[in-house]
C-alpha cells in the first residue's frame, strides 16, 4: 500500500471512508497529503459540511425537527 496518494486517491479515499472504516495506513497517508495540498483540505471541508447539511435534512426529512 503506498503512502503518497495523489489528489484524485485522496478524494476517493475521503468519499469511501463514509462506507468503510479506513485501515490505519490509509488514515495515515491522508493526513500527510492534507498537510501539502491545500485543495485537498477545502474538500475535506466542504464534504464535512455537506454531511453535517445532509444529516440536517435526513433529520427534517423523518420528522424529527432539530432541538
Amino acid at each position: 500500500m503506498k503512502i503518497l496518494r495523489s489528489c484524485q486517491e485522496v478524494t476517493h479515499l475521503l468519499l469511501e471512508s463514509d462506507d468503510r472504516t479506513l485501515q490505519g495506513l490509509e488514515r495515515a497517508s491522508l493526513r500527510m497529503h492534507w498537510m501539502i495540498c491545500n485543495g485537498c483540505r477545502h474538500f475535506r471541508q466542504q464534504h464535512g459540511l455537506m454531511r453535517k447539511a445532509l444529516d440536517g435534512w435526513r433529520t427534517y426529512r423523518d420528522g424529527n425537527p432539530p432541538s
